[in-house]
């Protein structure tokens, strides 16, 4: 495990099957996606199973936690947004608990991946597209024709609407992927440093100090930023979903 890229291996646990010539396999991804499920429903049922007017301590974070998304929701979108609830809340939990248990030494990071950052992205952009026609039908075409653009430059600009939207995905999935990958190869090198320096003796240990209070504080800011990429998610989402709602508006 000295190779900081070691961590974002996947590895299968035991076979699930065979479609054609693509191999079905339970691997450690799926069992930390499910861990973070698990968490997920065991608060917000631990929660809600015996409610109190004066909350308790599980009840208060789930409160905290629906709170926060609705008036995210509310501020972004506007209380028609608060049919897309579910969805987001559910992008935003599953996000930030499997975040927040990849950070635990040993454990895997579900949103290291590409390819799970693109699958939550992808369930945005076409619930935009399938709502935003459902809802709107041709209408939904004026979020690419902003009101107030001269006509000599409109071809123009609704090329770089179209294109943007089409870009939207790559942007949504890669900024959450990225930054969860660089933090934690920056963390996995630090920590060897530390075990490296560790292993020469006194010296050593003196010489791993300085990379043991980064590690340390470095472990602080993965926190902040598994906290913040899950609610960066959360207002692009939202930011997304208001095209739907309401394509015409810029």
């Amino acid at each position: 495990m000295a190779d900081p890229i070691h961590q974002f291996q996947i590895v299968n646990y035991f076979p699930l099957g065979k479609i054609g010539p693509v191999n079905l396999a339970f691997t450690n991804s799926a069992l930390y996606m499910g861990i973070a499920v698990g968490i997920i429903a065991a608060l917000m049922l631990g929660a809600t199973a015996q409610r109190q007017l004066v909350p308790g301590r599980l009840q208060s974070v789930a409160e905290l936690a629906y709170e926060f998304i609705a008036d995210t929701i509310r501020n972004t979108v506007g209380e028609d947004g608060m049919r897309f609830f579910p969805l987001v809340f559910s992008l935003f939990m599953f996000i930030l608990v499997s975040n927040m248990v990849g950070l635990i030494p040993y454990n895997f990071t579900v949103a290291s991946h590409l390819i799970v950052t693109v699958a939550l992205a992808l369930v945005v952009f076409f619930t935009v597209i399938i709502y935003g026609f459902w809802k709107n039908g041709l209408h939904f075409f004026k979020k690419f024709v902003p009101s107030g653009v001269p006509v000599y430059i409109l071809p123009f600009v609704v090329m770089l609407e179209v294109f943007s939207f089409f870009v939207q995905p790559v942007s949504h999935s890669v900024r959450l992927f990225a930054n969860m990958l660089a933090g934690h190869i920056t963390l996995k090198v630090f920590a060897a440093f530390v075990t490296m320096l560790g292993g020469l003796g006194v010296v050593g240990w003196v010489g791993a100090t300085l990379p043991l209070a980064l590690t340390v504080a470095l472990t602080a800011l993965e926190l902040l930023v598994a906290f913040l990429q899950a609610y960066v998610f959360t207002i692009l989402t939202c930011i997304y979903l208001n095209d739907a709602l309401h394509p015409g508006r810029h």
